[in-house]
């Protein structure tokens, strides 16, 4: 090839790629195969912000905390080896939860793959379960098509993660570009046009349903379907449930929103899902944590599943109609088609068994313990989201999680943000770094436990040096890894074995960073720190030190129907 001025390096053309794909910002930490990547970045830094994190697996997460919130694909940078291997687990949570990721790691020479090289791994081998696609870049004159198939395959249909792997020499190589090279890619079966006649059979057993409810998943949030689905809720007047990863895609407040389902749902929730006739799932897959035992699940109900994946529609619960299509599309088509309905009766009945078992919680405080408990902070925290506009929340992975689905009012898509089908500890500091990048000017809450804080809390010292300033993190700090101490407690015998957790003083260890840390014992001044770290220019880290053994109720058993919840630790609903 005789080689122009037009002529780039590899590592240039990843660069202008990334630029054509619209990417502003990437999260990643360099090394010594991506090295030439980070030399070239350097003439594109007005374009391309780079964010250096202080752990691989906290730029993907970062990553993913970009992606959830704006709907667009985050990237995340790793060099080869280890640093690829660290960025494995976020490219798993992304896989698990459908989240659009670009993963672009560096790889030792062409000339050294299958060496055992320093620093050499078989990252494309190790994703390949994990991933949407992979690829292993050897030649600089691919790199251009390979990003736009790339972003193509993360962000259409289910949306996921893509890895590109890049030699070091296919970086080094001069080529001239090639941008306007077509996508060569089947179409796939999930792209298939919507099914009127499978949309009008789903509306005829909704219209002929005596106790029908709409279950409603992430597939809606990632359709930016809300308002169909609202609209859809209206005019038939089926009450709608969510999943946890449904939380904002129907508000709260609405007289026909009941809450979220599965091992945490509510009882009210559950025993309608028992009892319904027809369940209509839009958007979500028939997770284990909303189904409980399959063989039990909805028994009285015709199923009608709507989903993007064409794959998932019949896996886990067998389908009296499937509809494989993009959520709003699926809206939509029901709302030309649908009569106006009316179930106040169904709604009545789910309404009088919800006030029977309210509240939900069975707090028990032991003495000489804390006189904080879980409940103050998540109630101060929802009267505080009440008072102020402009926030989103990222939650970690726990007994926290769990309260904060339950016990905060959603009412906005992605506003609720967290790890549901891999239950990543770790997940939301980073997570919320990404979210803070992608809006400057909204406040980005995180409520983490003490565990899933000591394992990604470095990524507040990038959020010093990035200037962040939106973040604020409230840590629930019971001195254990008290989900799973929660079902030693219940199931185990009460053998409390690898769960007491010893940590630093969180709000010490805050202000090492250079940020503002507050200690809360009391319920009385919960209040009064949330609304300081809402008024301070900056992050704040508050550790609420909550009584060290309350549980989450209601919970479902591992193996049992979602109709058998425990409400305390003797007694069922």
């Amino acid at each position: 090839m005789t080689l122009t001025d037009d002529s780039r390096t590899g590592a240039q053309l990843i660069c202008e790629a990334l630029l054509r794909e619209g990417v502003e910002i990437m999260f990643g930490i360099p090394g010594g195969a991506i090295m030439p990547f980070y030399h070239a970045m350097w003439e594109y830094r007005t374009q391309l912000r780079h964010v250096l994190c202080r752990h691989e697996q906290g730029a993907g997460h970062a990553a993913e905390g970009y992606a959830r919130t704006t709907g667009r694909a985050g990237v995340c940078i790793g060099t080869s080896g280890p640093g690829a291997t660290n960025l494995v687990t976020p490219i798993a949570d992304a896989w698990m939860d459908s989240t659009p990721l670009i993963a672009i790691t560096g790889q030792v020479s062409s000339a050294a793959l299958g060496t055992d090289a320093f620093q050499e791994t078989d990252i494309t081998g190790i994703t390949v379960p994990i991933t949407k696609h992979n690829y292993l870049v050897q030649r600089a004159e691919d790199i251009p098509y390979v990003i736009k198939e790339a972003f193509h395959l993360a962000r259409t249909g289910r949306p996921g993660p893509v890895l590109i792997d890049i030699t070091k020499d296919a970086q080094q190589a001069r080529t001239v570009p090639r941008w306007d090279q077509p996508l060569r890619l089947p179409r796939h079966k999930s792209a298939r046009v919507l099914d009127r006649g499978a949309v009008e059979r789903a509306l005829t057993l909704l219209a002929g349903a005596k106790r029908p409810l709409i279950m409603a998943g992430n597939g809606v949030i990632q359709a930016g379907a809300a308002a169909e689905l609202r609209a859809l809720a209206e005019r038939t007047g089926i009450p709608v449930i969510t999943t946890l990863h449904g939380k904002g895609a129907f508000p709260e407040s609405h007289e026909l929103s009941l809450g979220m389902s599965g091992m945490h749902g509510w009882v009210h929730v559950n025993r309608a899902i028992q009892e319904c006739d027809v369940l209509f799932n839009i958007g979500g897959r028939f997770d284990d944590r909303v189904t409980g035992k399959v063989s039990t699940f909805a028994p009285r109900a015709q199923i009608i599943h709507a989903d993007i994946d064409f794959t998932e529609i019949g896996k886990v619960v067998p389908t009296s109609v499937g509809i494989c299509a993009d959520a709003r599309a699926t809206l939509a088509c029901m709302l030309e088609l649908a009569p106006a309905g009316n179930h106040a009766a169904w709604l009545s009945r789910i309404r009088d068994n919800q006030r029977e078992h309210e509240p939900h919680q069975a707090y028990r405080r032991r003495p000489n313990t804390p006189t904080l408990m879980p409940h103050d902070v998540f109630a101060s925290l929802d009267r505080s989201f009440h008072r102020h506009s402009g926030y989103r929340v990222v939650t970690d992975v726990g007994q926290h999680q769990m309260w904060a689905a339950q016990l905060i009012e959603w009412g906005r898509p992605r506003s609720h943000i967290t790890s549901g089908g891999s239950g990543t500890m770790g997940f939301s500091i980073p997570a919320a770094l990404g979210a803070a990048l992608a809006f400057p000017g909204e406040t980005i809450w995180v409520i983490v436990g003490d565990g899933g804080f000591q394992m990604t809390n470095q990524e507040i010292a990038t959020m010093v040096q990035e200037d962040v300033r939106n973040v604020k993190i409230a840590v629930i700090n019971n001195g254990y890894l008290g989900m799973v101490r929660q079902w030693q407690e219940l199931f185990e015998g009460a053998r409390y074995s690898g769960t007491k957790l010893t940590g630093p003083d969180i709000a010490l260890l805050a202000e090492a960073y250079g940020v503002r840390g507050i200690k809360v014992e009391r319920p009385d001044d919960a209040d009064k720190a949330i609304e300081a770290a809402w008024a301070h220019d900056g992050p704040v880290v508050i550790d609420f030190r909550v009584e060290r053994e309350a549980n989450v109720f209601p919970i479902v058993p591992a193996g049992k129907s979602i109709g058998e919840m425990m409400v305390t630790a003797t007694a069922s609903a």
